[in-house]
């Protein structure tokens, strides 16, 4: 049983949300989605191809990268405007990042125009403009992190001769403009002084040497590989580890087939801090509160697969054969997929989720599969995977695993998946099922 995730939303709901059937979700989702947009003193018939006679306030938002609503304002002295606030592009997105800006002031828009890219929780989606226009004002520039959802993204204005009264136009709504991508990063943390003390290599009076005995060189897998990649002679070296084991900062100055090689310069920085993206962000959220709110056990079992691997052949052979199937290739993975597909309708109980005061337990079987990708694990879903045949199956994971790492996945194919895979198969001769942490 899987805790579900995206706050208690119903998982079935965020896989339609896609489609056009929205989810009702909490108050600052629903009203980041609709686009804001500024106008002084026109008549109220402006507004009914948008909202109807009054505009709801609650607008149930769409899942899609386009603005589902525009609302019009009148600002000041400013002439007519529209208001582009950051909405919200996934059901658990609370903040986002502006990655580029494919539009830049002065341009002119037309409606389904890619104005910019946002990094979501789970991806970097692009973000269209709604209707036509001109860019009159960019807020928020590109490679700002944390933008709360809600805020000012940019101005449009209708007419390109009101684009220079909005030259000095800042968002008086908000004043707590979140902190851009030029923030200082962590590398220049004055607070490591102290570490300096534990690296320095000045330790050889109480080296030990590596050798032992028996002939044998203690050294850390790392410092071995190092070594090997390098051509260095451990045997040569002293230890500063535990016991004398030789680690990695050892090797410098270490002796190179016979000769003493060129000792390393040391930079002076002792580690490197790497910016967390949105998704890796998300991924130790989630992956801890997987670990602290979810029971995990863990089984483990060897099993012979030579029938299987013999009927995979067989089916390969004849998909090779036709002609519409031609370029497809089962691999064990999709059979690990139908299976586990078919045994969740079998033992509903591991299709379930816990909704604190019920369980909920599903009558579709949609298999999340675990894809790396150079982002972050994400795991798109094969839908209905229960009522599939193999080769649809190996068609749709090795599109969507394509899709994944071209970062071009929507947000309902990666959310909602009642049952996850993750093979493991490269790693060694046992495939292991893990819990979802997306």
């Amino acid at each position: 049983m899987s805790k579900l995730p995206a706050r208690g939303l119903p998982i079935r709901g965020i896989g339609q949300a896609a489609t056009g059937t929205g989810i009702r979700s909490s108050s600052a989702f629903a009203a980041a989605s609709t686009l804001q947009v500024i106008q002084p003193s026109r008549s109220a018939s402006r507004l009914s191809p948008l909202f109807g006679s009054s505009p709801p306030k609650n607008e149930i938002p769409r899942q899609s990268a386009v603005v589902q609503g525009v609302r019009l304002f009148s600002s000041g002295s400013y002439p007519s405007h529209k208001r582009v606030n950051l909405p919200a592009l996934s059901p658990t997105m609370e903040m986002g990042t502006v990655v580029s800006w494919q539009k830049k002031e002065g341009d002119q828009l037309s409606e389904g125009d890619l104005l910019c890219e946002i990094e979501t929780d789970k991806a970097t989606m692009g973000f269209e403009t709604p209707e036509e226009g001109y860019l009159a004002r960019i807020i928020i520039p590109e490679g700002t992190k944390d933008v709360p959802i809600g805020k000012l993204l940019c101005v449009i204005v209708e007419n390109e001769s009101d684009i220079a009264a909005f030259k000095e136009f800042k968002d008086d709504g908000a004043a707590a403009a979140p902190s851009p991508a030029k923030k200082p990063a962590p590398p220049t943390t004055p607070s490591p002084p102290q570490a300096a003390a534990p690296s320095p290599t000045p330790v050889p009076t109480q080296a030990t040497p590596a050798t032992s005995a028996s002939g044998r060189v203690s050294a850390t897998p790392f410092a071995k590989k190092i070594a090997q990649e390098k051509g260095l002679d451990l045997g040569s070296v002293q230890g500063s580890g535990p016991g004398g084991r030789i680690l990695a900062s050892d090797l410098e100055g270490a002796k190179k087939t016979g000769t003493v090689g060129p000792t390393v310069v040391q930079t002076g920085d002792e580690y490197t801090d790497v910016p967390l993206t949105n998704m890796r962000r998300t991924i130790a959220k989630r992956l801890t509160e997987s670990k602290s709110t979810i029971p995990h056990y863990y089984l483990t079992s060897e099993i012979q697969i030579d029938s299987l691997l013999e009927i995979r052949e067989k089916l390969n052979q004849m998909l090779a054969k036709g002609t519409a199937d031609s370029a497809t290739k089962l691999s064990i993975n999709d059979f690990i997929i139908k299976a586990s597909a078919l045994a969740c309708l079998r033992v509903p109980e591991a299709n379930s989720f816990w909704m604190e005061s019920f369980i909920r337990q599903n009558h579709h079987v949609d298999v999340s599969v675990a894809v790396s990708t150079p982002a972050g694990l994400i795991t798109p879903i094969v839908f209905n995977a229960h009522a599939k045949g193999l080769a649809t199956i190996s068609r749709e994971v090795q599109e969507l695993a394509t899709r994944a790492r071209d970062g071009k996945l929507q947000p309902h194919e990666f959310q909602g998946g009642t049952f996850t895979v993750s093979n493991l198969g490269m790693f060694g001769r046992i495939l292991e099922t893990l819990k979802n942490i997306q």
